[in-house]
C-alpha cells in the first residue's frame, strides 16, 4: 500500500537559507527565482517555508507562487506557536498570515512546528491539534503533521496521543543517526512503528556536513575521491526508508545544481559506502563538541541581543583548528555583545532544537576567549 508522499521527488527545496542581497537581510529574489526554475525543470516539486523563517514566505510568493501554476508544486509551511504568539488566537492567525504572504491559497503540507521540550505545551494548551484538523476540513490545509526536536520516547508519546497526524518532520543525517541526544535513528524507528511517513530536515546538519573537519574529509575522499562531502550526506538521507522528501536549505544556484546532480544519480548505498559513512560518523562525533546547526531560534528573543550561534561556532572552531582560531573568530562574533553578558535566563535553551547547554557553553566562551 502506497504511503503519503511516496511518489514525491526525494529532493525538497528548503526555503530557510535563501540567498541574500548585500545587506545580508533582504532575500535575493532574482537568484531565488533562478533556483526555483532549475529545481522545477529538474522535476522537483516540494517547497518548504515557514513564518519563523523571516521574509521567506514573501519571497516564496515572488519566486514561486506568482510564477507557476498552483498544481505544479507542493508547498509546506508551519505554525510555531511558541514563537511570537501570546494566545491561541494569535497562534491560529499564523496560518492566515502565511497564506496571505505566500498567496498560495492553501498549503499542501502544514506543520505544527518544532515540538519537544517546553514548546509542546503551547500546542496542547491552545487546542491546536483540533484546530489544525478543522483547517484541513476547511480546505486551507491538504495534509497536516508536525516537526519535532526531542527524544524518541517523547515522539512516541505524541504519536500515541495524536495518531491521526499524517506525517512527521525529523532531523536526520549521518552524524546524528546514532547520537544519544538527537536520536535520529530511534526517532525514525518510532515514526515507522506508528506508520508515519517522514520529511527529513537538516540532512547536512546546518552545513556542518558540507564542510566537515579535514579528518572526516580524508575518510570520505579515500573511499570515493570524486565525491563531495555534501553528496555523501545527501545520499545517506535520501536512502532512508519511508520518506516523503529530504529538505535541503540551498543558498545559491551552485548548491542547487550540485544537489540536483546527487539526487539524479541516487542509488542504494553499498555495504562499502555504509561502512565509510559509519567511520565518518564516528570521527565527526569525536571532533565536534557543540552540535549547533545555526538555526538562530536561540537568538530571536535573547534579552541582551547576543550572537549565540556565532559563539557556539567559535567553540567548534577552537576544537578543530586550535584555541587561537576560536579566539580570533570570537572577536567578530562578540562585537555587539560579549558572552559574559549572558544573564542566564534560559530562553535560548528552552527553544534550542539540539538541546545544547548554551548557558554553560557561553560561560566557556567568556572564560576562554575574553
Amino acid at each position: 500500500m502506497a504511503y503519503l508522499g511516496e511518489d514525491t521527488p526525494k529532493l525538497g527545496f528548503g526555503l530557510m537559507r535563501l540567498p541574500r542581497e548585500e545587506d545580508g537581510e533582504t532575500i535575493d529574489v532574482e537568484q531565488t527565482s533562478q533556483m526555483v526554475d532549475e529545481f522545477m525543470a529538474a522535476g522537483g516539486t516540494y517547497f518548504d517555508t515557514a513564518r519563523a523563517y523571516g521574509p521567506s514566505e514573501a519571497a516564496t510568493k515572488l519566486a514561486l507562487v506568482d510564477r507557476y501554476p498552483r498544481d505544479s508544486y507542493t508547498l509546506a509551511s508551519k505554525c510555531a506557536a511558541w514563537n511570537g504568539a501570546n494566545s491561541a488566537e494569535e497562534a491560529r492567525a499564523f496560518l492566515d498570515t502565511s497564506l496571505e504572504l505566500t498567496g498560495a491559497g492553501y498549503f499542501d503540507y502544514y506543520l505544527l512546528h518544532n515540538l519537544g521540550g517546553t514548546r509542546s505545551r503551547f500546542f496542547d494548551d491552545w487546542g491546536l491539534w483540533d484546530w489544525i484538523k478543522e483547517m484541513k476540513e476547511a480546505g486551507k490545509v491538504r495534509h497536516w503533521g508536525f516537526s519535532f526536536h526531542d527524544n524518541a520516547d517523547v515522539l512516541d508519546e505524541i504519536l500515541t496521543q495524536h495518531p491521526d497526524a499524517e506525517f512527521v518532520q525529523l532531523q536526520i543525517n549521518y552524524a546524528d543517526w546514532e547520537d544519544p541526544g538527537v536520536q535520529s535513528k530511534r526517532c525514525w524507528e518510532v515514526a515507522r512503528k506508528h506508520g508515519k511517513p517522514i520529511v527529513i530536515m537538516e540532512p547536512v546538519k546546518g552545513g556542518m556536513l558540507a564542510n566537515p573537519p579535514e579528518q572526516v574529509v580524508d575518510i570520505l575522499r579515500a573511499a570515493e575521491p570524486d565525491s563531495t562531502p555534501v553528496s555523501w550526506a545527501l545520499r545517506f538521507a535520501m536512502n532512508v526508508e519511508g520518506i516523503i522528501t529530504m529538505l535541503s536549505g540551498m543558498s545559491d544556484i551552485e548548491q542547487m545544481r550540485q544537489n540536483i546532480a546527487t539526487w539524479k544519480a541516487l542509488a542504494p548505498l553499498t555495504p562499502e559506502e555504509t561502512t565509510t559513512i559509519e567511520r565518518a560518523r564516528a570521527k565527526f562525533a569525536e571532533l565536534i563538541p557543540v552540535p549547533c546547526t545555526g538555526c538562530h531560534y536561540c537568538m530571536d528573543d535573547c534579552p541582551v541581543g547576543m550572537n549565540i550561534s556565532g559563539m557556539m561556532e567559535m567553540l567548534n572552531r577552537a576544537a578543530l583548528y586550535g584555541e587561537a582560531k576560536g579566539k580570533r573568530g570570537y572577536g567578530f562574533a562578540s562585537r555587539d555583545c560579549l558572552a559574559s553578558a549572558c544573564i542566564g535566563c534560559g530562553q535560548c535553551e528552552s527553544v534550542c532544537p539540539q538541546h545544547i547547554p548554551i548557558i554553560e557553553n557561553l560561560a566557556q566562551c567568556a572564560a576562554r576567549f575574553e
